[in-house]
């Protein structure tokens, strides 16, 4: 495989063997911002589903509480925190002025989504993206809490000995 300009040699964007590759294509096609065929709330709903799942965990063994009984509360409330901060942020985005940028067409992702990138298509992902990130964030914490991972938790704080 070459490297070769997609388009126009100006824009920088070439087609290596890493952003034109058949796996890479997949996995960034896949991925809910430009899956083909599903609204802006619910790419909003799964890419928030997925930060808020993913950010309790770091928050919770890492917190400055993590070696305390409110380990699991101060992880929930610190990524529902880190969820309304981005959601602000995607609000902040699509404030009056010029619409939001939409993405060209490039070597990976041929068919960007036209409908996310517009004013309404914005605000629908960033309302999915609130619901999606704090309703994940809420159900790794009900996990953690069910399943008794709060003791390994307290193995990773130190709290315990091992040994």
């Amino acid at each position: 495989m070459t490297v070769t300009p997609v388009s126009d040699p100006c824009v920088g964007n070439l087609a290596t063997p890493v952003n034109s590759g058949y796996f890479i294509k997949g996995l960034i096609n896949n991925l809910p911002l430009y899956r083909p065929g599903i609204s802006p709330n619910f790419r909003g709903l799964e890419t928030g589903a997925a930060f808020g799942y993913l950010l309790y965990g770091p928050f919770t063994i890492c917190g400055p509480l993590r070696a305390t009984e409110y380990q699991q509360t101060a992880g929930l409330l610190a990524a529902i925190g880190a969820v309304h901060i981005l959601s602000l942020l995607f609000l902040l985005y699509n404030q009056p002025g010029k619409q939001p940028n939409i993405p060209p067409a490039d070597a990976t992702v041929e068919n960007p989504p036209a409908d996310l990138f517009t004013r309404t298509g914005w605000a629908d992902f960033t309302s999915g993206f609130w619901l999606g990130g704090c309703g994940g964030a809420v159900f790794a914490w009900f996990l953690c809490n069910t399943v008794h991972v709060q003791d390994l938790f307290k193995i990773a704080a130190g709290v315990w000995s091992v040994g």
